[in-house]
């Protein structure tokens, strides 16, 4: 490992041979070369880390968890273990552009005061390959916690770049959480520090069937965790979240997924947090709709 990383990588994996071997190709690839990447196996019965170890580089450190503990576990474990001043995330499933490290350093560098950077993509699923652009923004704390209470950027695990010390401070990620885990660590920064969002693509997100990211599964349960820990959804946007549950409800009828969105329902209904009825959310939709675009607008006013 070198003596002073400029930037750490954090890659957790769960019997993700392949695909892991394809990101970390993508790092050794990076035109930037100060960099550490730790790679932390989450209980792997594939043979990960004797891949691993059959191409050597003293700037990869593999950490082997002694049995499954969650994605985010494995996170604050590489966390810890690495020693950058800035951190960066890399999925397993997922690869950087060449230039990715060396662009961001040299953001944060130029910026002493910028503390967290959300990076645009590509997004190959089934051989279809679609370009996932956010607008570019310098976001205030207020702006920050708008963008993400208003789902109004692409939010991925791949695309965050933060200073150590904030990550430090917020909390890094909260392992008891299995989805929306980003949305909620950004929300805790928005506490204290603002965010640079980038339009350009650096990074390529594969979706596979086995992926860590799910569609739909276990949605309405994380956000109504995400509401109770950060009372702002209920205190300045009363309308978004009533919104945000319907438009999903709404969507997954558009698909014809009636069971899934009456499964939906009833967990919101159930939450302590969410608990909206029939006429609430018909109620909410079109005020939480026109809150949203507001907040969009602003967003792209800069």
């Amino acid at each position: 490992m070198p003596d002073s990383p400029l930037i750490a990588i954090i890659t957790p994996t769960h019997n993700r041979r392949a695909a892991l071997l394809r990101a970390v190709e993508s790092v050794r690839a990076q035109s930037l070369a100060g960099w550490e990447h730790v790679v932390v196996d989450d209980g792997s019965t594939d043979g990960t880390v004797d891949a691993l170890a059959a191409a050597p580089d003293d700037r990869l450190t593999v950490l082997r968890l002694p049995g499954w503990r969650g994605a985010n576990a494995a996170r604050n474990a590489g966390i810890e273990a690495s020693r950058a001043p800035l951190v960066t995330f890399l999925d397993s499933d997922d690869v950087f552009l060449p230039n990715r490290l060396r662009d961001t350093v040299a953001l944060f560098d130029a910026d002493p005061d910028l503390v967290l950077t959300i990076s645009s993509f590509e997004h190959e699923k089934n051989g279809v390959v679609r370009r996932v652009s956010n607008p570019p923004a310098r976001l205030d704390a207020a702006g920050l916690e708008s963008a993400i209470v208003g789902d109004l950027i692409s939010v991925a695990g791949s695309a965050i770049t933060v200073r150590r010390q904030a990550l430090d401070e917020a909390g890094r990620f909260d392992e008891t959480l299995m989805r929306l885990q980003d949305r909620d660590l950004f929300l805790r920064l928005a506490r204290r520090h603002g965010a640079r969002v980038l339009p350009d693509a650096d990074w390529i997100k594969y979706t596979s069937p086995d992926s860590i990211s799910r569609p739909h599964d276990g949605y309405v349960e994380a956000f109504s965790e995400l509401v109770r820990r950060h009372p702002c959804y209920r205190h300045r946007y009363p309308s978004l979240a009533a919104y945000m549950v319907a438009r999903r409800l709404l969507g997954r009828l558009l698909q014809g997924e009636f069971g899934g969105a009456w499964r939906d329902y009833r967990v919101n209904r159930a939450s302590p947090s969410l608990g909206f009825s029939v006429p609430t959310l018909a109620t909410a939709y079109l005020p939480g709709r026109r809150q949203r675009r507001r907040l969009r607008d602003a967003l792209r006013a800069g």
